[in-house]
């Protein structure tokens, strides 16, 4: 099993309950199984401003799926949940990005990892180390390097532990 995490965010259509949704889903995930999950917290848009803000989270995930077979299965479950691209960091009902997959690394067409992105959004890092503070990423930093340029950024709204 490869421990891997999982971004979670939505600003359409009840975003806490689409966010509950795909974390119920990656609790009945065959070949993984759902091993931590972060607060929920609000974000401003990272794009157009013309939209709702955001709630975000993060959950801790191991799994046996191959990195491409476990994108393809959160696309899909995107979709399931009425995901429509209308535009580049435009509004969503929900966005699941893998942010790491155990210490590989990987840039290809379809899949960066670690997630390109990550180490620039609070709504990432903020997450990521309240489940796992002691996190090393693949390039030898460790999180609480980049905790501290986000202190006060990002609103925590409530726990999701009830979603285990």
């Amino acid at each position: 099993m490869t421990r891997c995490y999982i971004g979670l965010g939505a600003n359409l259509n009840d975003p806490e309950q689409q966010i509950r949704s795909a974390l119920a889903f990656l609790r009945q995930l065959p070949d993984c199984r759902l091993t931590a999950v972060s607060s929920l917290y609000g974000s401003k848009p990272l794009g157009p401003q013309d939209q709702p803000d955001f709630l975000n989270a993060v959950a801790g995930l191991e799994t046996s799926l191959p990195p491409l077979a476990l994108l393809d299965t959160l696309q899909q479950q995107e979709l399931d949940q009425g995901r429509v691209r209308k535009r580049h960091w435009g509004e969503r009902n929900i966005d699941l990005d893998i942010l790491l997959y155990g210490d590989l690394q990987l840039r290809s067409e379809r899949l960066n990892l670690p997630h390109h992105e990550m180490h620039k959004r609070s709504f990432v890092i903020v997450p990521l180390a309240e489940i796992a503070p002691q996190l090393q990423l693949p390039d030898g930093r460790y999180l609480t390097e980049l905790t501290a340029e986000f202190d006060g950024e990002l609103q925590r709204l409530k726990s999701l532990s009830d979603c285990l």
